[in-house]
């Protein structure tokens, strides 16, 4: 394989703000892999949360550049368990870029998508919801008024949260789903959950900060709505430890490292009988379109990343009104434009 790579700056088409950031351009990593006249693309996006600049992304590549262009290619699944985990498995962002890259790569050669090469069906896929991020509740109102959608997903984390969501559900009647961010005490959960419930809100996401799983357990019983874990689901060990602290897990490609782990993640919380969602950064379409490839074993899907950007880079999966269309080309059917 070659291997090439690409800094972007990303334009948010409105300031983006959850509980502990707000960003107005957000930096990416493009990997490329190619071999035999085909390229596959990957991604991952600059993360301060979780440590991950464009500086290191690009010094790890570049580590294992010779290594990876040497490495004999045959399947993700093998260049994943034998190449990247052992080498990546702390820094899954890079690693969930040159996984992306070597599934899309995969597929392109095969000239297959890969939910088909998976054996997944497209019949029933799940709406995505369209982000409202932070800001004064006359802009957040503005931004919902904007886009209409049929499901909002409405990021939290403040003093005012229930004052947010009633200001909104004053302005439509379709269904919330809220993410606090890590933001909520197990109390204030339990309380905006009751106020919540008669406000059409769906679900909660990641109310309590990540390793927060013994006090999720003490207090799901007495919530009203189901919870979903975000930045407690990272990996593919988190999911066991979700099944009592949670109702569900949301999984994002570059926290687990990519299709292969975040694949193996959805199948097992549904065999745990958790709800499962596949989500996204705000990224590109290279990013959106491989995550789109799970959405067959999703109950919720949050893949408007690259609706919430300026001007995309890529072409991939098109999404209009809620509604994901998989495209039917190769791998992820994603590429640069």
């Amino acid at each position: 394989m070659n291997v090439q790579f690409k800094h972007y700056q990303l334009k948010m088409a409105h300031p983006f703000g959850i509980s502990r950031s707000v960003h107005t351009v957000q930096p990416t990593f493009i990997v490329a892999l190619s071999q035999d006249g085909k390229t596959g693309y990957g991604e991952a996006t600059q993360n301060r949360y979780y440590g991950v600049t464009p500086e290191n992304l690009e010094a790890g590549l570049k580590a294992l550049q010779s290594a990876i262009e040497a490495y004999p290619f045959t399947t993700p699944e093998d260049f994943y368990d034998n190449f990247l985990y052992p080498r990546l498995k702390d820094f899954r962002f890079l690693m969930a870029a040159i996984d992306e890259a070597a599934n899309d790569l995969y597929g392109k050669l095969q000239g297959k998508p890969l939910w088909k090469l998976w054996g997944y069906q497209t019949d029933n896929l799940p709406l995505s919801t369209y982000t409202i991020a932070l800001d004064s509740l006359q802009v957040m109102g503005e931004k919902l008024m904007e886009k209409p959608w049929p499901i909002y997903k409405i990021k939290l984390g403040t003093d005012d949260d229930l004052t947010i969501i009633k200001y909104l559900r004053n302005l439509t009647d379709k269904p919330f789903r809220v993410d606090a961010n890590t933001a909520w005490t197990a109390e204030q959960t339990i309380k905006n959950a009751l106020v919540l419930k008669d406000l059409n809100v769906e679900f909660i996401e990641q109310p309590m900060p990540y390793d927060s799983y013994d006090d999720m357990t003490k207090i799901k019983s007495r919530l009203a709505l189901p919870v979903i874990a975000d930045e407690s689901a990272r990996t593919e060990k988190d999911v066991k430890r979700c099944v009592e602290a949670f109702d569900g897990i949301n999984v994002k490609l570059v926290k687990a490292g990519g299709l292969t782990p975040a694949r193996r993640m959805l199948e097992a919380a549904r065999e745990l009988g958790l709800k499962t969602m596949i989500g996204c950064m705000t990224e590109s379409s290279i990013g959106i379109s491989a995550a789109a490839q799970l959405l067959p074993l999703c109950d919720y899907a949050d893949l408007d990343g690259a609706l919430l950007l300026k001007k995309d880079i890529a072409n991939g999966v098109k999404i209009e009104n809620g509604r994901i269309y998989l495209p039917k080309t190769g791998g992820t059917g994603a590429y640069l434009l």
